[in-house]
């Protein structure tokens, strides 16, 4: 496989791309039963979020660790993840993680948002399946003036880049 990099310059639009990391973290293993229906609820909006594209949402990835999950989207706009914020499956499963939540610390939850503007990111893929922004927004062939990560910023647009 060849060397592959995705540059900020791919980004869909203007504004940049948004970084969202979302997950839960496990606090008491014994209380299965409040802490799994928390895990059950996103596998619905995410396969939502695949479906339907004209949500913003771009590609994702999916971490698990002992205790933590973390899942790191893509989205065109911050516009977008918050209109999908307040989508119905969302809200419902939001609601319902409230409802039994309440006077209990069995299961924690977070989210982290970052907007990326245009030209401020890049990343580089050897021998490795589409990944990351290298999938949310596309790669192409690195070339003799993009061997550096202070070449590939130049080159995407970013004036400071060392």
């Amino acid at each position: 496989m060849r060397k592959r990099i995705y540059t900020g310059r791919n980004i869909p639009n203007e504004d940049g791309v948004v970084v969202f990391l979302i997950g839960m973290r496990v606090n008491k293993w014994r209380a299965v039963h409040k802490w799994l229906p928390v895990f059950k609820a996103m596998p619905p909006m995410i396969k939502e979020l695949y479906t339907t594209k004209d949500l913003g949402f771009l590609s994702m990835e999916t971490f698990a660790g002992i205790r933590t999950t973390l899942m790191v989207q893509y989205w065109r706009s911050s516009e977008q993840l918050i209109s999908y914020a307040h989508n119905e499956k969302h809200l419902n499963a939001w609601k319902n993680f409230n409802d039994k939540m309440r006077n209990n610390n069995a299961v924690g939850i977070y989210h982290e948002t970052y907007l990326v503007p245009e030209g401020n990111c890049e990343g580089i893929y050897r021998n490795m399946p589409l990944f990351g922004l290298g999938q949310a927004l596309g790669q192409k062939p690195v070339t003799n003036d993009m061997q550096s990560s202070r070449q590939r910023l130049k080159k995407a647009g970013n004036t400071a880049a060392p």
